[in-house]
């Protein structure tokens, strides 16, 4: 970047589709050039023409989104701070209506489970946000077996054993664990709250559980790590580059830097169809410096908010680049969104350190399996085909997508699962209480006295940490993971498909 100082009067003659510069974080970029192959159309970007474009620039952008994408010589400078033209942000009837909504959201001791961070959600997040945090594929319905598929398995609980003392502590690729799930990644932590994912980072300390970083993380790879306490354990998800050397470069970083795991995601050669997130780019019409140059239709802006942070993802993504992998990296690698059982079989030859079974959340293909009923073919076939037997530190299995409830965490350790991923309700918690919001989630699960008193909750939310893990220990018989065991689980009805009408019609807009 040039080291020139530019005032704010000169980038505010720059406000045209013929010349259209904008600041973001104290520095001038020229993105005439750019306006067209804006994932997300040029309306937002000639918004902010000649002006200031952070405060819309940094929700739904990874830090290093423009200095990446734009040459060398569009980067024009610094700008003067005191000479910045700014934007006047006006407060709609519709945005006075959601900050009431947050005035009156009810205490977190009310809060008793994981639904509940959602329904706030739902009321207090801004439209773009809640579209892009709940969206997933077409018709949803994965979205919901997610869920659904949970509610198939059945218990059968051990009586008369000494339940005094339970531990539902574990290790994940030899690390240790109060609880057997994970924070997995989620992108874009500022749409939800100003600290994006610092709020995750912290209470993941403070609960002793292990974050995966998020390739599209709001916040920079570099801000979430040195936010991290000494020897807190943080494992990199990864969207693969077309371009190998960014890649590797990333990889090689996040190695020195201390992460202790790489999860590779495979599921996302191309974007699923998300049409709330969608919905998002087709309510507005382009200014006139579109329409006037017949330009709308070459702007993409079928995607949303996911299609404009997404765009250098890998669709070439091959097993023969396995061996690259493990060739520029120690760090143990699994594959994030393995669907059947041949593909694990075929990442357990090929030497990985084990697979997520997980369809993104629902938000790629409609009618995929949910990762539990993926688990049960995969135990069964890599058992009969290899002898492996589960859980296995050597290849360990890992499901997301619809957890809600430590009974849920329990169901997959009882079939095979080392842990779980558990993502949307973290996020739901932070967008409508902040990192409050995520301390109370994870004790919810938890059932640490400790943890309680640490937190100075009062005698009710104490009691809500020992009505999940704790209370679904003792009352399965079981004194440790060990002890939760596939004989304890009656999964017969797992693959019968009973598909609902969707309630909440994908056609309609958001309902706020």
């Amino acid at each position: 970047m040039s080291g020139n100082t530019i005032s704010g009067q000169e980038v505010a003659k720059h406000n045209s589709r013929q010349s259209c510069w904008i600041i973001v974080h104290g520095k001038v970029y020229d993105v005439t050039d750019f306006l067209d192959d804006h994932p997300g159309g040029s309306k937002i970007i000639l918004k902010y023409a000649g002006k200031d474009a952070t405060a819309e620039y940094d929700p739904i952008h990874p830090p290093d989104a423009i200095t990446t994408h734009l040459p060398p010589e569009k980067h024009l400078g610094s700008v003067d701070p005191g000479t910045v033209l700014k934007v006047e942000v006006e407060v709609t009837d519709q945005e006075k209506a959601r900050q009431q909504r947050v005035a009156n959201r009810p205490p977190l001791s009310e809060i008793l489970n994981l639904h509940d961070f959602e329904a706030i959600a739902r009321e207090v997040m801004q439209e773009k946000a809640w579209a892009y945090y709940s969206s997933a594929a077409e018709d949803e319905i994965t979205n919901r077996e997610n869920h659904a598929a949970y509610h198939r398995i059945w218990w059968r609980p051990r009586i008369l054993r000494d339940v005094t003392n339970v531990d539902f502590s574990t290790r994940i690729l030899g690390h240790h664990t109060k609880m057997p799930l994970y924070i997995t990644a989620t992108a874009l932590g500022k749409l939800g709250h100003p600290d994006g994912e610092l709020n995750l980072t912290r209470a993941a300390a403070k609960h002793d559980v292990i974050q995966m970083i998020p390739t599209l993380a709001s916040c920079s790879f570099d801000e979430i790590v040195d936010t991290a306490q000494p020897g807190q354990v943080q494992f990199l998800q990864l969207y693969v580059n077309k371009d190998r050397e960014i890649t590797k470069k990333l990889v090689q970083h996040a190695e020195k830097r201390g992460i202790k795991a790489l999860f590779i995601t495979v599921d996302a050669p191309q974007l699923g169809r998300r049409e709330k997130d969608m919905r998002q780019k087709f309510e507005a019409e382009d200014p006139a410096e579109v329409t006037g140059n017949k330009q709308q239709d070459k702007v993409d802006r079928s995607q949303g908010a996911a299609r404009a942070i997404s765009s250098f993802i890998d669709p070439g993504l091959d097993w023969k680049d396995i061996p690259w992998f493990q060739s520029i990296t120690k760090m143990p690698l699994i594959l994030k969104g393995v669907q059947c059982w041949e593909d694990a079989l075929l990442a357990y030859d090929q030497g990985l350190a084990g697979v997520v079974l997980s369809n993104h959340g629902g938000r790629q293909l409609d009618f995929s399996r949910s990762g539990i009923e993926v688990l049960v073919e995969v135990v069964r076939e890599l058992s009969a085909r290899r002898g492996l037997s589960f859980p296995n530190e050597r290849f360990q299995l890992f499901v997301d997508g619809g957890v809600r409830r430590a009974n849920d965490v329990l169901k997959a350790v009882a079939l095979g699962a080392t842990a779980v991923g558990v993502g949307r309700p973290f996020l739901y918690a932070f967008s409508s209480y902040g990192q409050e919001g995520v301390d109370h989630a994870l004790n919810i699960l938890h059932v640490s006295a400790i943890c309680v008193t640490h937190y100075r909750l009062d005698a009710n939310v104490a009691r809500l940490g020992q009505d999940e893990f704790e209370m679904n220990m003792r009352l399965l018989g079981a004194r440790t993971l060990k002890e939760v065991v596939p004989e304890m689980v009656d999964a017969s009805s797992l693959q019968s498909h009973i598909v609902a009408v969707p309630g909440d019609r994908c056609e309609h807009v958001v309902p706020r």
